[in-house]
């Protein structure tokens, strides 16, 4: 679902919405069928103690300065953990100061990240954009999986690429994860043509992304773990952190490791001495266009 009028605080109120049913919120039912998905406005505007017509102008961009307090009642209406109330106030805030057709810089990895990456031969990392492109990955991360090679969008390549899926581990839980990753990283960006390009063959070729990404779920792990079934080595577990590119804040560096002493750890050194492949700064453009827009 691609945001219509350049509406995301609206968009998201919507999806966010027709998720709920009236028995999830303790909120009677009615006999026959009901001719919306989820509450209908006027029962989340009664949930959440504003009245119906302001909560219709938000959904329909009609009022984009809702104050704090009133994102607060409708987060807890919608029942939104941390995560995703802090991306609804995000969506209410840059609606209220968004420049339309503000001109967008092409993303580039600091040189500094770019000097990190080289000298971290025995640790697999990569640096993703705002739009999850891969933007720079030294050779370990390059060798590690084709989904880390620079110019690759990692949305793309797992679900319109089933081997990378299947040598991930990509179960329909870990691709809801990784479409709400990029739900909370393209924020309101609903101008973006890259965003849209991206989002629109998806949803032509994928109907699981088409639905995951209706949802409009938002989260975004610091860390976590992955297994990997490599071709040369064999399964490997590792264990992931990500961390802001400094100055370049739409920008995640993310690092890989595995246990110490274990039969995973064993494996990356393996793969680490193996013939490399391509240092970070010979990363092309992203796939199917010439630059990516943050």
């Amino acid at each position: 679902m691609t945001s219509r009028k350049g509406n995301a605080l609206g968009d998201y109120l919507r999806a966010r919405r027709e998720l709920l049913r009236p028995e999830d919120v303790s909120l009677p039912t009615t006999a026959g069928r009901r001719r919306v998905p989820g509450l209908r406005r006027e029962e989340l505007a009664l949930l959440a103690g504003i009245s119906a017509d302001y909560y219709l102008r938000l959904e329909q961009g009609r009022d984009r300065r809702p104050s704090p307090q009133v994102l607060d009642a409708i987060a807890h209406a919608l029942g939104l953990d941390e995560a995703a109330r802090a991306h609804l106030h995000r969506l209410a805030t840059q609606a209220q100061t968004r420049r339309r057709g503000a001109r967008r810089s092409p993303e580039r990895v600091p040189p500094g990240v770019l000097r990190l990456l080289e000298s971290a031969i025995d640790t697999p990392a990569y640096v993703v954009g705002r739009l999850m492109d891969v933007l720079a990955a030294n050779d370990l991360a390059q060798a590690l999986s084709p989904v880390y090679a620079p110019g690759t969008n990692m949305v793309r390549s797992m679900f319109l690429e089933p081997g990378h899926a299947q040598m991930h581990g990509q179960d329909k839980h870990a691709l809801a994860g990784l479409v709400a990753c990029l739900c909370l990283r393209a924020g309101p960006d609903v101008d973006n043509p890259r965003l849209a390009e991206l989002v629109g063959e998806l949803s032509v070729r994928s109907e699981a992304f088409r639905r995951l990404w209706a949802r409009q779920d938002v989260r975004s792990p610091a860390r976590g773990s992955l297994n990997i079934e490599h071709p040369q080595v064999g399964p490997l577990e590792l264990h992931f952190e990500k961390f802001l590119v400094p100055d370049a804040p739409d920008q995640q560096l993310v690092i890989f490791s595995a246990e110490p002493g274990s039969r995973s750890g064993e494996a990356l050194a393996l793969l680490a001495a193996l013939p490399k492949r391509r240092t970070p700064s010979d990363a092309p453009p992203p796939e199917r266009r010439q630059e990516t827009h943050s």
